[in-house]
Protein backbone atom coordinates (compact mmCIF):
# COMPACT_ATOMS: atom_id res chain seq x y z
CA UNK A 1 0.00 0.00 0.00
CA UNK A 2 3.05 2.09 -0.33
CA UNK A 3 2.33 5.46 -2.02
CA UNK A 4 4.52 6.01 -5.00
CA UNK A 5 5.75 8.63 -7.12
CA UNK A 6 5.56 6.53 -10.30
CA UNK A 7 3.86 2.72 -10.68
CA UNK A 8 5.19 1.57 -13.92
CA UNK A 9 2.85 -1.11 -15.11
CA UNK A 10 5.55 -3.81 -17.41
CA UNK A 11 8.90 -4.66 -17.38
CA UNK A 12 9.49 -4.73 -20.46
CA UNK A 13 12.13 -2.07 -22.08
CA UNK A 14 10.41 0.84 -22.27
CA UNK A 15 8.90 0.50 -18.57
CA UNK A 16 12.64 -0.45 -17.04
CA UNK A 17 13.71 2.72 -19.08
CA UNK A 18 11.25 5.29 -17.86
CA UNK A 19 11.85 3.59 -14.44
CA UNK A 20 15.52 3.89 -14.54
CA UNK A 21 15.63 7.14 -15.39
CA UNK A 22 13.16 8.41 -12.87
CA UNK A 23 14.70 6.23 -10.10
CA UNK A 24 17.76 8.02 -10.75
CA UNK A 25 16.11 11.54 -10.17
CA UNK A 26 15.26 10.28 -6.74
CA UNK A 27 11.52 9.43 -7.49
CA UNK A 28 9.79 6.62 -5.72
CA UNK A 29 9.58 4.17 -8.45
CA UNK A 30 7.61 0.53 -8.46
CA UNK A 31 7.47 -1.58 -11.62
CA UNK A 32 4.95 -4.13 -11.87
CA UNK A 33 5.28 -6.95 -14.11
CA UNK A 34 3.30 -10.53 -14.92
CA UNK A 35 6.07 -12.30 -15.76
CA UNK A 36 8.62 -14.30 -14.48
CA UNK A 37 11.35 -12.34 -15.99
CA UNK A 38 12.14 -8.55 -17.49
CA UNK A 39 12.28 -7.90 -20.76
CA UNK A 40 9.12 -8.46 -22.33
CA UNK A 41 9.64 -10.38 -25.68
CA UNK A 42 13.01 -10.19 -24.89
CA UNK A 43 12.60 -12.15 -21.78
CA UNK A 44 14.74 -15.20 -21.02
CA UNK A 45 14.17 -18.46 -20.49
CA UNK A 46 16.43 -21.58 -19.56
CA UNK A 47 16.99 -25.40 -21.23
CA UNK A 48 17.25 -28.57 -19.07
CA UNK A 49 20.89 -27.58 -18.63
CA UNK A 50 20.87 -24.00 -17.72
CA UNK A 51 21.85 -22.36 -20.85
CA UNK A 52 19.99 -19.70 -21.11
CA UNK A 53 18.56 -17.56 -23.78
CA UNK A 54 15.41 -15.34 -25.47
CA UNK A 55 12.21 -16.58 -25.66
CA UNK A 56 12.18 -14.58 -29.07
CA UNK A 57 14.98 -13.79 -31.44
CA UNK A 58 16.74 -10.39 -31.11
CA UNK A 59 19.27 -8.28 -32.39
CA UNK A 60 20.16 -4.70 -32.80
CA UNK A 61 21.11 -2.66 -36.00
CA UNK A 62 24.75 -1.37 -36.23
CA UNK A 63 22.98 2.75 -36.55
CA UNK A 64 20.88 1.84 -33.80
CA UNK A 65 21.94 5.36 -30.91
CA UNK A 66 19.31 4.62 -27.88
CA UNK A 67 20.39 0.97 -27.47
CA UNK A 68 24.63 1.75 -27.31
CA UNK A 69 23.66 5.12 -25.05
CA UNK A 70 21.66 3.28 -22.45
CA UNK A 71 24.46 0.12 -22.37
CA UNK A 72 27.71 3.08 -22.13
CA UNK A 73 25.03 4.20 -18.99
CA UNK A 74 25.34 0.85 -17.34
CA UNK A 75 29.03 0.58 -17.96
CA UNK A 76 28.42 -2.38 -20.13
CA UNK A 77 29.57 -0.92 -23.60
CA UNK A 78 32.32 -4.17 -23.92
CA UNK A 79 29.47 -6.08 -23.94
CA UNK A 80 27.80 -4.96 -27.19
CA UNK A 81 29.29 -6.74 -30.16
CA UNK A 82 28.91 -5.94 -33.58
CA UNK A 83 29.14 -9.23 -36.36
CA UNK A 84 28.49 -9.41 -39.78
CA UNK A 85 25.54 -11.51 -41.36
CA UNK A 86 25.05 -13.50 -43.38
CA UNK A 87 21.30 -13.57 -44.63
CA UNK A 88 19.07 -15.51 -47.09
CA UNK A 89 16.11 -16.37 -49.41
CA UNK A 90 14.48 -19.36 -49.86
CA UNK A 91 12.65 -19.37 -52.84
CA UNK A 92 11.45 -22.43 -55.44
CA UNK A 93 12.83 -25.42 -53.71
CA UNK A 94 16.82 -23.75 -52.88
CA UNK A 95 18.67 -21.30 -51.05
CA UNK A 96 19.91 -17.94 -52.31
CA UNK A 97 22.83 -15.50 -50.34
CA UNK A 98 21.47 -11.87 -50.29
CA UNK A 99 24.08 -10.43 -47.78
CA UNK A 100 25.98 -8.07 -50.35
CA UNK A 101 24.79 -6.46 -53.46
CA UNK A 102 27.06 -9.28 -55.53
CA UNK A 103 24.84 -11.93 -54.13
CA UNK A 104 21.78 -9.78 -55.34
CA UNK A 105 23.45 -9.89 -59.03
CA UNK A 106 23.43 -13.52 -59.07
CA UNK A 107 19.88 -14.21 -57.72
CA UNK A 108 18.61 -15.47 -61.05
CA UNK A 109 14.94 -16.09 -59.59
CA UNK A 110 14.96 -12.31 -61.00
CA UNK A 111 15.71 -11.55 -64.43
CA UNK A 112 19.17 -9.53 -64.84
CA UNK A 113 17.02 -5.96 -64.91
CA UNK A 114 14.78 -6.70 -62.07
CA UNK A 115 17.57 -7.53 -60.05
CA UNK A 116 18.90 -3.66 -61.11
CA UNK A 117 15.00 -3.06 -59.94
CA UNK A 118 15.53 -4.71 -56.38
CA UNK A 119 19.05 -2.97 -55.85
CA UNK A 120 18.24 0.19 -57.08
CA UNK A 121 14.88 0.22 -54.65
CA UNK A 122 16.73 1.49 -51.76
CA UNK A 123 17.84 4.36 -53.07
CA UNK A 124 14.51 5.06 -54.23
CA UNK A 125 12.81 4.75 -51.15
CA UNK A 126 15.59 7.58 -49.41
CA UNK A 127 13.52 10.31 -51.48
CA UNK A 128 10.69 9.86 -49.27
CA UNK A 129 11.35 12.52 -46.88
CA UNK A 130 7.50 13.46 -45.84
CA UNK A 131 6.02 9.76 -45.08
CA UNK A 132 2.44 10.84 -44.40
CA UNK A 133 2.46 11.02 -48.12
CA UNK A 134 2.36 7.56 -49.06
CA UNK A 135 0.47 6.35 -45.46
CA UNK A 136 -2.84 6.18 -47.34
CA UNK A 137 -1.67 3.31 -49.72
CA UNK A 138 -1.35 -0.23 -48.75
CA UNK A 139 2.28 -1.81 -49.31
CA UNK A 140 1.41 -3.34 -52.60
CA UNK A 141 0.21 -0.15 -53.74
CA UNK A 142 3.00 1.63 -53.11
CA UNK A 143 5.51 -0.90 -53.89
CA UNK A 144 4.50 -2.41 -57.51
CA UNK A 145 5.04 0.92 -59.24
CA UNK A 146 8.39 0.84 -58.35
CA UNK A 147 9.94 -2.45 -58.13
CA UNK A 148 7.47 -4.01 -60.70
CA UNK A 149 5.38 -6.64 -60.33
CA UNK A 150 7.31 -9.60 -60.85
CA UNK A 151 9.78 -8.48 -57.99
CA UNK A 152 7.30 -8.12 -55.60
CA UNK A 153 5.51 -11.58 -56.62
CA UNK A 154 8.97 -13.12 -55.67
CA UNK A 155 10.68 -10.78 -52.78
CA UNK A 156 8.00 -8.84 -51.02
CA UNK A 157 4.27 -10.84 -51.16
CA UNK A 158 5.38 -13.44 -49.83
CA UNK A 159 7.34 -11.83 -46.81
CA UNK A 160 4.69 -9.24 -46.21
CA UNK A 161 1.87 -12.18 -46.17
CA UNK A 162 4.22 -14.28 -43.83
CA UNK A 163 4.76 -11.61 -41.67
CA UNK A 164 1.18 -9.54 -41.34
CA UNK A 165 -0.97 -13.03 -42.53
CA UNK A 166 -4.64 -12.01 -43.00
CA UNK A 167 -3.51 -8.21 -42.87
CA UNK A 168 -1.41 -8.79 -45.42
CA UNK A 169 -3.35 -5.98 -48.09
CA UNK A 170 -4.04 -3.94 -45.28
CA UNK A 171 -0.52 -2.44 -43.78
CA UNK A 172 0.12 0.81 -44.93
CA UNK A 173 3.15 1.15 -47.07
CA UNK A 174 5.01 3.27 -44.02
CA UNK A 175 6.33 -0.45 -42.24
CA UNK A 176 7.77 -1.42 -45.47
CA UNK A 177 9.27 2.29 -46.35
CA UNK A 178 10.92 2.53 -42.30
CA UNK A 179 11.95 -1.30 -43.27
CA UNK A 180 13.68 -0.54 -46.01
CA UNK A 181 15.35 2.94 -45.07
CA UNK A 182 16.81 1.42 -41.99
CA UNK A 183 17.77 -2.00 -43.58
CA UNK A 184 19.75 0.39 -45.83
CA UNK A 185 21.93 1.81 -44.06
CA UNK A 186 22.78 -0.97 -41.84
CA UNK A 187 25.74 -1.70 -44.38
CA UNK A 188 29.45 -1.61 -43.40
CA UNK A 189 32.04 -0.84 -46.55
CA UNK A 190 32.17 -3.77 -48.10
CA UNK A 191 28.16 -3.58 -48.36
CA UNK A 192 27.49 -6.40 -46.21
CA UNK A 193 25.05 -5.85 -43.56
CA UNK A 194 26.57 -5.67 -39.91
CA UNK A 195 24.41 -6.23 -36.75
CA UNK A 196 24.93 -6.07 -33.25
CA UNK A 197 24.01 -8.72 -29.81
CA UNK A 198 24.28 -8.12 -26.61
CA UNK A 199 26.84 -10.79 -24.41
CA UNK A 200 24.61 -13.45 -22.75
CA UNK A 201 21.48 -11.81 -24.24
CA UNK A 202 18.98 -9.47 -24.07
CA UNK A 203 17.56 -10.73 -21.09
CA UNK A 204 20.77 -10.36 -19.17
CA UNK A 205 20.79 -6.49 -20.11
CA UNK A 206 16.73 -6.73 -19.16
CA UNK A 207 18.15 -8.03 -15.94
CA UNK A 208 20.86 -5.15 -15.36
CA UNK A 209 18.30 -2.31 -15.98
CA UNK A 210 16.34 -4.36 -12.83
CA UNK A 211 19.22 -4.08 -10.52
CA UNK A 212 20.23 -0.37 -11.45
CA UNK A 213 16.56 0.36 -10.76
CA UNK A 214 17.04 -1.00 -6.92
CA UNK A 215 20.14 0.17 -7.13
CA UNK A 216 18.80 3.46 -7.41
CA UNK A 217 15.63 2.86 -4.89
CA UNK A 218 13.11 1.67 -6.81
CA UNK A 219 11.09 -1.64 -6.53
CA UNK A 220 10.11 -3.93 -8.83
CA UNK A 221 7.90 -7.09 -8.83
CA UNK A 222 7.25 -10.25 -11.08
CA UNK A 223 4.52 -12.34 -11.06
CA UNK A 224 2.23 -9.99 -10.12
CA UNK A 225 -0.60 -8.99 -12.97
CA UNK A 226 -2.35 -6.01 -12.73
CA UNK A 227 -5.95 -7.26 -12.48
CA UNK A 228 -8.14 -3.79 -12.53
CA UNK A 229 -6.96 0.48 -12.21
CA UNK A 230 -9.09 2.00 -9.71
CA UNK A 231 -10.31 5.75 -9.98
CA UNK A 232 -12.00 8.61 -8.91
CA UNK A 233 -12.85 11.49 -11.30
CA UNK A 234 -10.46 12.47 -13.78
CA UNK A 235 -7.69 10.84 -11.14
CA UNK A 236 -6.40 7.18 -11.15
CA UNK A 237 -6.33 6.30 -7.08
CA UNK A 238 -4.52 2.73 -7.17
CA UNK A 239 -4.25 -0.69 -9.07
CA UNK A 240 -5.51 -3.95 -7.95
CA UNK A 241 -2.73 -6.65 -8.58
CA UNK A 242 -2.38 -10.24 -7.58
CA UNK A 243 0.11 -9.40 -4.64
CA UNK A 244 -2.10 -6.26 -3.64
CA UNK A 245 -2.84 -3.02 -3.77
CA UNK A 246 -0.64 -0.59 -5.37
CA UNK A 247 -0.74 2.83 -5.21
CA UNK A 248 1.16 6.36 -6.94
CA UNK A 249 0.57 9.69 -7.85
CA UNK A 250 1.52 8.83 -11.71
CA UNK A 251 0.99 5.43 -13.57
CA UNK A 252 2.39 4.47 -16.33
CA UNK A 253 0.85 1.48 -18.59
CA UNK A 254 3.23 0.60 -21.24
CA UNK A 255 1.87 -3.73 -22.44
CA UNK A 256 0.02 -3.82 -25.60
CA UNK A 257 -3.36 -1.61 -26.35
CA UNK A 258 -5.55 -4.76 -25.38
CA UNK A 259 -3.92 -5.87 -22.00
CA UNK A 260 -4.42 -2.04 -21.15
CA UNK A 261 -7.97 -1.95 -22.07
CA UNK A 262 -8.59 -4.87 -19.74
CA UNK A 263 -6.94 -3.32 -17.03
CA UNK A 264 -9.44 0.07 -17.54
CA UNK A 265 -12.26 -2.01 -18.24
CA UNK A 266 -15.56 -1.29 -15.84
CA UNK A 267 -13.39 2.10 -14.83
CA UNK A 268 -12.41 4.37 -18.33
CA UNK A 269 -15.28 5.77 -20.51
CA UNK A 270 -16.04 3.27 -23.22
CA UNK A 271 -15.57 5.33 -26.34
CA UNK A 272 -11.55 5.38 -25.21
CA UNK A 273 -11.43 1.97 -24.46
CA UNK A 274 -12.70 1.36 -28.48
CA UNK A 275 -10.06 3.60 -29.43
CA UNK A 276 -7.61 1.46 -27.94
CA UNK A 277 -9.26 -2.01 -29.06
CA UNK A 278 -9.00 -0.47 -32.68
CA UNK A 279 -5.49 -1.36 -33.26
CA UNK A 280 -5.51 -4.73 -34.47
CA UNK A 281 -2.30 -7.32 -33.25
CA UNK A 282 -1.09 -10.61 -34.98
CA UNK A 283 0.09 -13.29 -32.33
CA UNK A 284 3.66 -14.84 -32.64
CA UNK A 285 4.12 -18.66 -31.98
CA UNK A 286 8.01 -19.21 -31.68
CA UNK A 287 9.76 -22.18 -31.91
CA UNK A 288 13.09 -22.19 -30.09
CA UNK A 289 14.99 -25.72 -31.47
CA UNK A 290 18.17 -26.61 -29.64
CA UNK A 291 20.44 -28.93 -32.40
CA UNK A 292 23.42 -30.82 -32.58
CA UNK A 293 24.05 -30.10 -35.83
CA UNK A 294 23.44 -26.82 -38.54
CA UNK A 295 20.78 -25.93 -40.52
CA UNK A 296 22.75 -24.26 -43.29
CA UNK A 297 25.52 -21.42 -42.98
CA UNK A 298 22.93 -18.15 -43.00
CA UNK A 299 21.42 -16.43 -40.37
CA UNK A 300 18.29 -15.29 -41.21
CA UNK A 301 17.18 -16.77 -44.07
CA UNK A 302 13.45 -15.46 -45.03
CA UNK A 303 10.78 -17.94 -46.48
CA UNK A 304 9.63 -16.73 -49.45
CA UNK A 305 8.17 -20.38 -51.28
CA UNK A 306 4.91 -20.44 -50.96
CA UNK A 307 3.78 -23.27 -49.00
CA UNK A 308 6.01 -22.56 -45.96
CA UNK A 309 4.61 -21.63 -42.92
CA UNK A 310 7.22 -19.83 -41.42
CA UNK A 311 8.64 -15.96 -42.21
CA UNK A 312 11.79 -16.81 -41.47
CA UNK A 313 14.36 -19.71 -39.98
CA UNK A 314 16.40 -17.74 -37.75
CA UNK A 315 19.67 -19.99 -37.15
CA UNK A 316 21.30 -17.69 -34.27
CA UNK A 317 24.24 -19.34 -33.74
CA UNK A 318 25.25 -18.63 -37.23
CA UNK A 319 25.24 -14.90 -35.86
CA UNK A 320 26.28 -15.94 -31.73
CA UNK A 321 28.51 -18.60 -31.50
CA UNK A 322 27.53 -22.61 -30.56
CA UNK A 323 30.41 -22.38 -27.82
CA UNK A 324 28.31 -19.53 -25.93
CA UNK A 325 25.31 -22.34 -25.84
CA UNK A 326 27.33 -25.27 -24.93
CA UNK A 327 28.48 -26.16 -28.83
CA UNK A 328 24.54 -26.22 -29.55
CA UNK A 329 22.98 -25.33 -32.95
CA UNK A 330 20.10 -23.07 -31.71
CA UNK A 331 17.39 -21.96 -34.30
CA UNK A 332 14.12 -19.90 -34.36
CA UNK A 333 10.79 -20.33 -36.60
CA UNK A 334 8.45 -17.81 -36.46
CA UNK A 335 5.18 -17.25 -37.57
CA UNK A 336 2.74 -14.79 -37.00
CA UNK A 337 -0.71 -15.03 -37.41
CA UNK A 338 -4.49 -14.45 -36.35
CA UNK A 339 -5.06 -15.96 -32.58
CA UNK A 340 -8.28 -17.41 -34.55
CA UNK A 341 -6.34 -19.69 -36.51
CA UNK A 342 -6.08 -23.24 -35.82
CA UNK A 343 -2.44 -23.70 -35.66
CA UNK A 344 -2.72 -21.36 -32.51
CA UNK A 345 -4.48 -23.93 -30.64
CA UNK A 346 -1.65 -26.51 -31.18
CA UNK A 347 -0.60 -28.13 -28.50
CA UNK A 348 3.67 -27.37 -28.22
CA UNK A 349 4.32 -31.16 -29.88
CA UNK A 350 1.80 -30.88 -32.33
CA UNK A 351 3.56 -27.53 -33.37
CA UNK A 352 7.10 -29.30 -33.21
CA UNK A 353 5.73 -31.77 -35.62
CA UNK A 354 4.06 -29.14 -37.64
CA UNK A 355 7.58 -27.13 -37.90
CA UNK A 356 9.65 -30.46 -38.39
CA UNK A 357 7.48 -31.75 -41.93
CA UNK A 358 8.27 -28.75 -43.23
CA UNK A 359 12.02 -28.41 -42.16
CA UNK A 360 12.31 -31.64 -43.59
CA UNK A 361 11.01 -30.47 -46.95
CA UNK A 362 13.89 -27.40 -46.68
CA UNK A 363 16.60 -29.21 -45.17
CA UNK A 364 16.37 -32.38 -46.84
CA UNK A 365 19.16 -34.00 -44.32
CA UNK A 366 17.93 -32.86 -41.38
CA UNK A 367 16.41 -35.74 -38.77
CA UNK A 368 14.18 -35.66 -35.71
CA UNK A 369 17.28 -36.54 -33.95
CA UNK A 370 18.82 -33.31 -34.35
CA UNK A 371 16.50 -32.11 -31.99
CA UNK A 372 17.94 -32.02 -28.39
CA UNK A 373 15.43 -29.88 -26.91
CA UNK A 374 12.60 -27.43 -27.81
CA UNK A 375 10.29 -24.73 -26.43
CA UNK A 376 7.14 -23.54 -28.00
CA UNK A 377 6.30 -19.33 -27.10
CA UNK A 378 3.18 -17.60 -28.04
CA UNK A 379 2.95 -13.60 -27.40
CA UNK A 380 -0.59 -13.31 -28.25
CA UNK A 381 -0.13 -9.22 -28.96
CA UNK A 382 3.30 -9.88 -31.07
CA UNK A 383 2.89 -7.08 -33.80
CA UNK A 384 0.59 -4.49 -34.09
CA UNK A 385 -0.85 -4.18 -37.51
CA UNK A 386 -0.33 -0.53 -38.96
CA UNK A 387 -3.52 -0.28 -41.32
CA UNK A 388 -3.64 2.97 -43.98
CA UNK A 389 -3.75 6.35 -42.03
CA UNK A 390 -2.60 4.84 -38.73
CA UNK A 391 -1.25 7.77 -37.10
CA UNK A 392 -5.02 9.45 -37.67
CA UNK A 393 -6.38 6.59 -34.80
CA UNK A 394 -3.75 5.36 -33.31
CA UNK A 395 -4.41 6.21 -29.47
CA UNK A 396 -1.97 9.11 -28.25
CA UNK A 397 -0.03 8.83 -24.31
CA UNK A 398 -2.41 10.49 -22.62
CA UNK A 399 -5.33 8.76 -20.57
CA UNK A 400 -8.87 10.20 -19.13
CA UNK A 401 -7.42 10.71 -16.13
CA UNK A 402 -4.93 13.42 -15.44
CA UNK A 403 -2.25 11.07 -13.42
CA UNK A 404 -1.93 7.88 -16.28
CA UNK A 405 0.11 7.55 -19.42
CA UNK A 406 0.73 5.12 -21.97
CA UNK A 407 3.93 4.15 -24.17
CA UNK A 408 3.33 1.30 -25.59
CA UNK A 409 5.22 -0.24 -28.77
CA UNK A 410 2.29 0.41 -31.32
CA UNK A 411 3.24 3.94 -30.34
CA UNK A 412 6.59 3.89 -31.98
CA UNK A 413 5.27 4.38 -35.76
CA UNK A 414 6.45 5.63 -38.25
CA UNK A 415 9.09 3.07 -36.37
CA UNK A 416 8.37 -0.52 -36.21
CA UNK A 417 8.70 -2.41 -32.52
CA UNK A 418 12.27 -2.73 -31.31
CA UNK A 419 14.94 -2.54 -28.55
CA UNK A 420 16.28 0.91 -29.68
CA UNK A 421 12.80 2.79 -30.04
CA UNK A 422 11.57 1.28 -27.07
CA UNK A 423 14.27 2.81 -24.70
CA UNK A 424 13.95 5.98 -27.22
CA UNK A 425 10.54 6.20 -25.55
CA UNK A 426 10.84 5.32 -22.37
CA UNK A 427 12.90 8.25 -22.08
CA UNK A 428 10.42 10.46 -23.97
CA UNK A 429 7.65 9.75 -21.53
CA UNK A 430 10.02 10.55 -18.18
CA UNK A 431 9.46 13.88 -19.67
CA UNK A 432 5.75 13.73 -19.87
CA UNK A 433 5.70 12.28 -16.42
CA UNK A 434 7.84 15.34 -14.65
Amino acid sequence: MSNYDVVVVGAGFTGLTAAYALAKQGKKVHVVEADATPGGLAGTFEFADGVKLEKFYHHWFNNDVYVPELVKELGMEGDVILLPTRTGMYFNGRMWKLSTPLDLLKFKALSFIDRIRLGLLVFQVRRIKDWKTIEHLSIREWLEPICGKTVYRIVWEPLISSKFSVYAEAVNAVWMWKKLVLRGSTRNDKGGEELAYFKGGFGRLAEAMVAAIERAGGEVTFKNKVNGVLADGKKITGLETEQGELKGKQYLFTPSFPIIADMFEGTAPPEWLARLRRVRYLGNVCLVLRLNQSLSETYWLNVNDPGFPFVGVIEHTNFDKPENYQGSHIAYLSRYLAVEDPVWGYTDEQYVDFAFEHLKRMFPKMDRSWIVEHRVWRSMYAQPVTERQYSEYVPSEETPYENGWISTMAQIYPEDRGTNYAIREGKRIVEKLA
